[in-house]
């Protein structure tokens, strides 16, 4: 497995004693990111089954457990061929523990599972659902050291990417064919689930598009997650082709004074909404204030975008910045017609300050 044993035991440890504090018997987790978080391996349609008290579970189909036990520290895996054993295992195990009430997490990710709440609800009609949410992003908000170091080395693979994107943008490549470069670079420098979005148009964050190609004259984004060991490092360029005009000459000098604003005021113990509202102003100031989308932060970890996520979660917008948090700033761009502006790097949070990554 990636990093040492006692790094997840330690973290589901902790865990299990906010579930206690909560006075909740137990959760169940299905998210992606969250059973990495705690086994220390990433797994195709994860099902981990955490005590408040005691050992937890795995589910893996059948023929897995072998593979997992060699990535994972977790020694009490059970393997199923159908997925009604599998709600039978969970039900079996909840009954078996006397539990009450029992977490499930309601996250932004797909692998949350909609459905499969739907079944539980059925499955266990006596059964209080709690949203352990709140809880597992909490901890996982803030970094211990191991993890850092793998931002850090992210942040060095996610430059690496950018770097081809530099060499292969010319006018009449698709947005298909750029992002294709990217992902080989990116993957071959270690990067197992590298996230790419390369835009031609006025568009925030673009799935790139085989009919959209770079124009002679014009402005092409880029926007790259690189992982490794899981934790991801976020970054992002706008790229001028030829002459775009004076409207984007300007709009960049307004970005890139606005980011040197925003790394000033991002500072231990700072509400993110502050400095918001100071980059608010700023854009209006300049001229640019309708082109700015609000929400200039977001977390980076096990994804790349994970709380506090200010662009769409406005309440966390509160959060305060705090050490060995990690941050991609700015993250929304200026979204004009000639395209969408962007200049965006993943910072650590220190005691000393900021600290760059890519």
């Amino acid at each position: 497995m990636r990093g040492n044993p006692e790094i997840f035991k330690r973290r589901l440890e902790r865990f299990q004693e906010l579930l206690r504090e909560n006075e909740i018997d137990g959760a169940v987790i299905r998210t992606l990111s969250s059973f990495i978080y705690f086994t220390g391996t990433k797994w195709l349609r994860p099902a981990l089954l955490i005590p408040a008290e005691g050992d937890p579970i795995v589910y893996v189909i059948r023929g897995e457990e072998k593979l997992f036990k060699r990535k994972s520290w977790i020694e009490d895996v059970v393997e199923y061929q159908k997925v009604e054993d599998l709600m039978a295992g969970v039900v079996g195990w909840i009954h078996r523990n006397g539990m009450n009430r029992v977490g499930l997490e309601f996250g932004v990710e797909r692998d949350a599972y909609l459905l499969f709440l739907k079944v539980f609800e059925r499955l266990n009609p006596g059964i209080e659902i709690v949203d352990v949410f709140g809880i597992t992003m909490s901890m996982r908000m803030i970094k211990d050291e191991w993890e850092l170091e793998n931002i850090r080395k992210a942040g060095k693979i996610a430059q690496k990417g950018m770097k081809a994107a530099e060499d292969v943008i010319k006018p009449g490549m698709s947005e298909l064919e750029i992002a294709a470069n990217i992902v080989r670079e990116l993957m071959l420098n270690g990067s197992e689930d590298p996230k790419v979005y390369v835009s031609t148009t006025p568009r925030a964050h673009a799935e790139p598009f085989r009919d959209l190609k770079v124009p002679e004259n014009g402005v092409v984004t880029v926007v790259i997650g690189a992982d490794w060991n899981h934790y991801y490092a976020n970054m992002a360029r706008t790229f001028v082709v030829g002459d775009p005009g004076e409207r984007v000459r300007r709009a960049i000098e307004v970005k890139e004074e606005a980011y040197n604003l925003a790394i000033e005021e991002t500072k231990i113990g700072i509400p993110l909404a502050s400095i918001e509202k100071k980059l608010t102003s700023f854009f209006k100031e300049r001229g640019f204030g309708d082109a700015y989308l609000a929400g200039y932060t977001h977390g980076v970890g096990l994804l790349i975008e994970e709380p506090p996520i200010t662009t769409i979660v406005v309440p966390q917008r509160a959060t305060k910045v705090q050490e060995n948090m990690v941050l991609a700033i700015i993250h929304p761009p200026l979204m004009i017609s000639e395209g969408a502006i962007k200049h965006e790097d993943t910072y650590l949070v220190r005691k000393r300050g900021l600290e760059k990554v890519t």
